[in-house]
């Protein structure tokens, strides 16, 4: 029988790698892409650099953040208990500032699958008016990619290894302003739309990566991980050994 250590690795892994598959779906659509890397995405293209890259770029920009928001809460944890701050009441101050800056390296290998998928996968969409048949298939890869997407979060996050730059941050805020995660995930896209909306008239003109994708997005992934998760969480939670 395999170790629970061989399942808790290899669903992280998967996990990682079917969410970089469906970000970069998402992408190829060109309906709009996800909330979370809209930012980076528009700016890869108005200024054409790597996509990859400047994901990197930001979800380092999310981990320095991080880092401040935990040491706010450690302050403010300690002047009201007298007690150093506990991560689910669990681990201390050095380990949760570990678990940030191992998020980088992770980012580092994240974005590079980014590249690879983004080679390897063509474009759906050309500048030409689309056939009722393209617009079709584009529909259909935006589904799928919202689906992956959700599965690869849903993956990674219950594992609780390293968590990706692009989620822990909105737990880090969430925990800091003392509101639901779902409520600060909401604020969170929102926020990241109009920066990319901002940005992309500002250099572009016109809306870049910014579509009914996006808003689909939004709602698909959540609903996705909540359904994944009512089906797979505990036989997943089982096999990998992971406590609540």
């Amino acid at each position: 029988m395999k170790k629970p250590g061989f399942f808790r690795v290899l669903f992280y892994a998967v996990g990682l790698l079917v969410l970089a598959l469906g970000l970069t779906l998402n992408t190829k659509t060109g309906l709009g892409v996800s909330p979370i890397i809209s930012v980076s995405y528009s700016i890869s293209e108005i200024f054409d650099h790597n996509f990859g890259n400047i994901t990197l770029a930001l979800y380092s920009i999310f981990v320095v953040i991080q880092i401040i928001l935990n040491l706010i809460r450690n302050r403010q944890y300690t002047v009201k208990s007298g007690r150093a701050l506990s991560h689910a009441g669990k681990a201390d101050l050095k380990f949760i500032l570990l678990m940030d800056c191992l998020q980088i390296p992770l980012g580092l290998i994240f974005t590079r699958f980014l590249n690879l998928f983004s080679t390897i996968i063509p474009d759906l969409y050309s500048d030409r008016q689309s056939a009722a048949g393209e617009m079709a298939i584009r529909v259909i890869v935006l589904v799928i990619a919202i689906i992956l997407t959700g599965i690869g979060a849903a993956m990674s996050l219950n594992m609780r290894i390293v968590p990706n730059p692009g989620d822990d941050i909105v737990q880090a805020i969430a925990d800091t302003i003392h509101r639901s995660v779902g409520l600060t995930k909401n604020c969170f896209d929102i926020i990241n739309i109009t920066i990319t909306i901002v940005l992309s008239f500002v250099f572009a003109g016109h809306p870049v990566g910014v579509g009914v994708g996006t808003i689909l997005s939004m709602i698909g992934v959540g609903r996705t991980i909540a359904v994944f998760n009512y089906f797979t969480y505990a036989k997943m939670k089982e096999l990998a050994a992971v406590e609540d």
